[in-house]
């Protein structure tokens, strides 16, 4: 049994001026096109704080200055550190907000979304039955807050996975109700075994924002916490 530290980065992308210059000065020149590319000048800046801002945080990890980190990335995408010894990391970022996963030993997944309205009928089309039936059952004024949880507690899972794309939203089921704790239930195809191996929680960012960070252990005796750093 091991003891694994989730570390929790949450901050707003809105920066000024000097510190976005400052942010931009750690990209890599693929970063800075990548910026300029953007059709919207203000989501060009919002890419630079988090890139930036993802870049100090994981070169504190690693004892590196921030410009030096090396980025490689997945068949779905997602990227990594460069090096053995690399700690493992995600981000997410909606509506102004981004939020960073860090941990040593285990891929993991995070996941923010903005809560707004959703279109009659969505759970139905992603969610297990399962979980759509979950959510039908709550009081009306918690269906938006449910579908929500589900949908981060998801996109985390996927993002830990590394399966991204290739992996339906229905073909694992996620607790959703407010009194239950944050849990994988059910994954096609998997045993009881492997699916306690997994942990979820829940990401508290701000009002109006829901969030959750997923990773899988080894061991499903593994104790796995999350811890909110500043």
């Amino acid at each position: 049994m091991a003891d694994i530290v989730i570390d929790a980065w949450v901050w707003q992308l809105e920066t000024q001026h000097d510190e976005v210059l400052k942010l931009g000065h750690w990209l890599s020149r693929d970063e800075r096109d990548r910026a300029l590319r953007f059709l919207s000048a203000a989501h060009g800046v919002s890419y630079i704080a988090g890139r930036g801002a993802l870049r100090e945080t994981l070169a504190l990890h690693m004892g590196l200055p921030p410009d030096m980190l090396q980025f490689v990335y997945g068949a779905a995408g997602k990227p990594a550190l460069l090096g053995t010894d690399a700690p493992q990391f995600n981000l997410s970022h909606s509506n102004g907000w981004a939020a960073l996963a860090i941990t040593s030993r285990y891929p993991v997944g995070i996941d923010i979304e903005a809560v707004r309205p959703i279109r009659e009928n969505l759970a139905e089309r992603f969610f297990s039955p399962a979980e759509t039936e979950a959510i039908a059952a709550l009081d009306a004024s918690e269906q938006l807050a449910a579908f929500y949880r589900c949908w981060t507690r998801k996109e985390a899972f996927l993002k830990a996975a590394g399966d991204g794309l290739n992996t339906p939203l229905s073909s694992f089921q996620v607790s959703v109700a407010s009194n239950m704790p944050p849990e994988v239930l059910h994954i096609d195809g998997a045993t009881m075994d492997d699916i306690k191996r997994w942990r979820l929680f829940n990401l508290d960012v701000g009002p109006g924002i829901a969030g959750a960070v997923a990773l899988k252990t080894d061991d499903a005796a593994d104790n796995v916490s999350l811890r909110y750093c500043v």
